[in-house]
C-alpha cells in the first residue's frame, strides 16, 4: 500500500481530525487505493470503449408545446416593462 500522508491532506482540506477519525480515513484510503490498483492490473487491451454500459435505446417523445406562458401574469409583479421584455438596471457601461 502506497504511504498515505492523512495529515498533509487535512490540512488541504482544512479539516481536523481526531485519533480515531485520522486511522479510519488512512483505512479508507488505502482500500481505495488498493481498488484503483486492481483495477488498473486488469488487462482491457480486446475491450472495445463504451458510450455507455447498457444497450439501451431511448424512446424519445415528439417535441409538441404542452403549456401556453402567460407572460402578462408573469410580468405583472416586474418593476419596469417594455415591448414584453423586463426592464433592469445597466451593470456593464
Amino acid at each position: 500500500m502506497a504511504s498515505i500522508d492523512i495529515e498533509h491532506l487535512a490540512r488541504l482540506a482544512q479539516l481536523q481530525l481526531t485519533e480515531d477519525e485520522h486511522t479510519a480515513v488512512a483505512k479508507d484510503l488505502g482500500r481505495i487505493i488498493d481498488k484503483i490498483d486492481q483495477m488498473q492490473a486488469m488487462t482491457t487491451e480486446d475491450v472495445e470503449p463504451l458510450a455507455h454500459p447498457l444497450d439501451a435505446k431511448l424512446r424519445l417523445r415528439k417535441d409538441e408545446v404542452t403549456e401556453v406562458v402567460d407572460r402578462e401574469r408573469y410580468q405583472r409583479g416586474a418593476p419596469a416593462i417594455r415591448d414584453g421584455l423586463y426592464l433592469v438596471p445597466r451593470v456593464v457601461e
